[in-house]
């Protein structure tokens, strides 16, 4: 079984709705809904994200995302409490800070060689 079948039987199991309510709600043959359970078949994603409404649960629980809350690390708190400032920044202002960092690390990255 899929892991999308997995999570989706699992899904409607704890909301106790059937097989067929569940078809019945989402305007499909209950046939079709098994399929999707099976994992013999996958459902378009507009139906998708009405299951998901009907259901009660986000897409990405749905089908399996991991939350990607990984912020960076940054030690500098100073640099950190600058993160949400620099994404505001308009494209070219944000390009600029990237050619401006590079060259910061590569400057380093070749005092460090030279040092060494």
């Amino acid at each position: 079984m899929t892991m999308f079948a997995e999570r989706l039987q699992s899904a409607r199991k704890e909301r106790k709705i059937t097989q067929t309510r569940l078809a019945d709600m989402l305007s499909v043959n209950p046939r079709v809904y098994n399929r999707w359970e099976r994992g013999t078949a996958v459902p378009q994603l507009d139906t998708i994200i009405k299951i998901a409404d009907i259901l009660g649960v986000s897409l990405d629980a749905l089908v399996g995302r991991e939350n990607n809350t990984h912020q960076p690390v940054i030690h500098n708190l100073k640099l950190h409490a600058m993160l949400n400032e620099i994404d505001a920044l308009p494209d070219e202002d944000q390009k600029a800070l990237v050619i401006l960092m590079d060259s910061l690390i590569k400057r380093s990255k070749i005092n460090r060689l030279l040092a060494a």
